[in-house]
Order: structure tokens, then sequence, then C-alpha cells
């Protein structure tokens, strides 16, 4: 693969080729690992995606794994511990966020899969774009408009349309890798499966 023409965002560092050669775009339908990618695009608000890559395994310890169970029963002690936490984005409001939205996600939960909550706004089928450069590229839709809509009535918080049109991109629900890179074609036959 050294030779592909990727994706122009993902530039030569090693984190940022092994993430988008093996996950970004890849559809995901595990209701925990969707949690855990809305958490991180939440955390990641004004900074860089890099950032939040290169300290995942701290936020996956931290949190304990992202098991919305155990996130959702948090207390004070627990958000002081990850105040104090320097593998993650110490951020107060990201930290409360992230308990908050683990009892949301519990309360989905009880009627449907948190899976099926977020592919039914494209009846479980990606939506295959066809771009040809970054900057026909989105940072935002009208579909992810209304899943963030939906998320913040439902009692989720960090999770804006650009942030929610990120994840989207990340777990496939949109396949926004530029024509010319091979993902694109790998990630649209995975896509049909």
């Amino acid at each position: 693969m050294a030779e592909m023409k990727r994706c122009d965002w993902c530039g030569t560092d090693p984190v940022y080729v092994a993430y988008h050669d093996t996950e970004w775009g890849v559809p995901q339908y595990d209701s925990r690992t969707l949690y855990e990618k809305l958490m991180l695009d939440g955390f990641q608000a004004g900074l860089s995606w890099i950032t939040i890559l290169r300290k995942r395994d701290g936020f996956r310890d931290a949190f304990d794994g992202f098991e919305p169970e155990v996130i959702a029963r948090y207390g004070e002690n627990d958000i002081e511990r990850l105040v104090n936490d320097a593998r993650i984005v110490r951020h107060r409001g990201k930290i409360t966020a992230t308990i908050g939205n683990a009892r949301a996600y519990l309360k989905i939960s009880e009627t449907e899969s948190f899976s099926d909550y977020l592919w039914k706004h494209v009846d479980g089928t990606p939506v295959r774009n066809r771009f040809r450069t970054m900057a026909d590229v989105p940072a935002q839709t009208e579909l992810s408009v209304n899943i963030s809509r939906q998320l913040k009535k439902d009692g989720f918080k960090f999770c804006g349309p650009t942030i929610v049109y990120a994840v989207m991109q990340a777990m496939g629900m949109v396949n926004d890798h530029m024509v010319t890179c091979p993902r694109h074609k790998a990630c649209a036959l995975l896509a049909e499966k």
C-alpha cells in the first residue's frame, strides 16, 4: 500500500496512515465502539485529530474501555481522577459530558441498540460519496444536523453537526475517501457485505 494515493488529510504520520488504512470509513456496527467514536470526536473539538489518536489508549484505559454501563456510574471522584489524568484531554466539560452521554446511551439502549439508533438514518446502508478533492468534502450535512439534533434531544452533549459528520465518516456511515484513494473502493466493498 506504500504507493497508493491516500486521502490528503492523513499525510505521512504513521499514526494517521494506520488509522486511514485500517479504520476510517470502515462500516462499524458495534454499539460500544460507536459510543467511543462519538466520545473521542467530542474530545477532539478544538484540537487536532492526531492529538486524540495519540492519546486514544490513555482514553480507553482512563474511561474503562468506554463501557457505557461503567461510565454511567462515575461520580465526582471519577471526574477529579480524570481531570488530573495527563493521558487524556483534561476538559471537565467534556469529561462530564461523557458521563452524561453514557447515561443517554443506556436510555436509548432500553428500546434499540445505539448502532440501530445511528444507522437507521441511512437505512443501514453507507452513503457512498465520490469526492475528488478535500475542498469538496463538507464539514457537516443536513443529515449530520438531523442526527445531532436527535442526539441532543436524547441527552447527548458535545455532538454538534460537525462532530457528528466526523463520526459518520469514521464509522463508515458515509464513505468520504477520495475516489482516487484505494480505500474508497475497499470501504465500498465492505459496505456491500
